[in-house]
């Protein structure tokens, strides 16, 4: 009787829960990172904006339908920067159980590779269906910490009180902390409040997911805070890896006046805080990120001639806290003719069918 109602117990919580995701997806998509960034490190410093993107893209759609995976873009750049992109909506993998919600930015950074510069990376997250945030307004202000002060902070206070909250928390000074903000006109009263308060100030031209996971990782890459305005997919791509990392993390929309319709239309106001838990529910989050141009994160992509290639990755999941760098050389000869025979094999199902 005993073993019947453990039994009945453990089917009903599968079945409010769906069915759990029992292997580290995240190990998978470091392929489809590692072949997204192989593809746009060509394009390093040739200011081809576009093409790196297209690049990327096709790169990255390619690889994510041989994952074994039901998934359904929820979260994509294209809407924002009118690029090439994976569509939100798409449905990617190759349709098998489990059934998961996908954010991706082939290209975190896309400027930053085009002109040649630090800190472009590939990215994909991936977590339970339904799970993810998700909103046409294109940005969001963004508060994110490591994991030591992950309770103290509160997007609706100073900056100066944040400040002073994280310092304590992390057995530091102010003086000793240092922000990371994107450089943009926006920010400039937020710069200054955070110089007044005493902070160091790390300005970036792009990529604040990369910027993100470097707050949450402070004791790696010396930076302890992310402050200000960026994309609202980056958003949520940032809270996967967060989440991931144990970090703390709050946001809400940023409207310019025509986004204000948007907002109302889809039933969401610009004064609600949103928690990680409002960015990306569940304890089943899966991070994954290749580097294009070397950065303080990751280190970029490099052609070691003889047809070979090194990249270095982070691979992340929620459920067991693990962090993994993976160095990997890549045979770039026999990846094209493997990839070449498994679209030929793809195809002909297609046909057959």
């Amino acid at each position: 009787m005993i073993r019947a109602a453990m039994a009945a117990s453990r089917e009903n919580q599968s079945a409010e829960l769906g069915t759990p995701i029992d292997r580290n997806l995240a190990l998978e998509l470091v392929r489809v990172t590692e072949g997204a960034a192989m593809a746009a490190a060509r394009y390093m410093g040739r200011n081809q904006k576009e093409l790196a993107d297209k690049a990327a893209v096709d790169s990255m759609r390619r690889s994510l339908n041989f994952v074994d995976m039901d998934g359904i873009v929820v979260i994509g750049e294209g809407e924002k920067d009118e690029a090439p992109m994976l569509f939100i909506g798409e449905r990617v993998g190759n349709g098998n159980p489990p059934g998961v919600d996908v954010a991706v930015d082939p290209i975190d950074g896309t400027r930053l590779v085009a002109r040649g510069l630090p800190g472009g990376i590939a990215t994909v997250a991936l977590a339970e269906r339904g799970s993810m945030y998700h909103t046409h307004v294109p940005y969001m202000e963004k508060l994110i910490v490591g994991p030591e002060a992950a309770d103290v902070i509160d997007i609706t206070d100073s900056v100066a009180a944040n400040l002073q909250r994280i310092a304590q928390a992390e057995d530091r000074t102010v003086e000793d902390l240092t922000v990371v903000v994107l450089d943009r006109e926006r920010h400039e009263l937020l710069l200054e409040e955070i110089r007044r308060a005493g902070a160091r100030v790390k300005l970036i031209m792009d990529g604040d997911v990369a910027a993100g996971l470097m707050a949450a990782m402070e004791h790696r890459t010396g930076i302890d805070v992310l402050m200000g305005v960026g994309g609202a997919p980056e958003a949520v791509l940032a809270a996967c890896g967060v989440k991931c990392i144990g970090g703390g993390m709050q946001a809400r929309l940023w409207l310019r006046d025509a986004d204000r319709a948007l907002a109302e239309s889809e039933g969401k106001r610009e004064s609600e805080v949103l928690g990680l838990d409002d960015l990306v529910a569940g304890d089943n989050v899966f991070f994954a990120a290749t580097g294009i141009t070397d950065g303080e994160l990751l280190q970029g992509v490099r052609f070691l001639g003889d047809d070979r290639c090194h990249t270095q990755s982070l691979v992340m999941r929620s459920y067991s806290g693990t962090t993994r760098y993976i160095e990997a050389e890549h045979r770039l000869d026999k990846l094209r003719r493997r990839r070449d025979e498994a679209e030929r094999a793809f195809s002909g199902i297609d046909v057959a069918i």
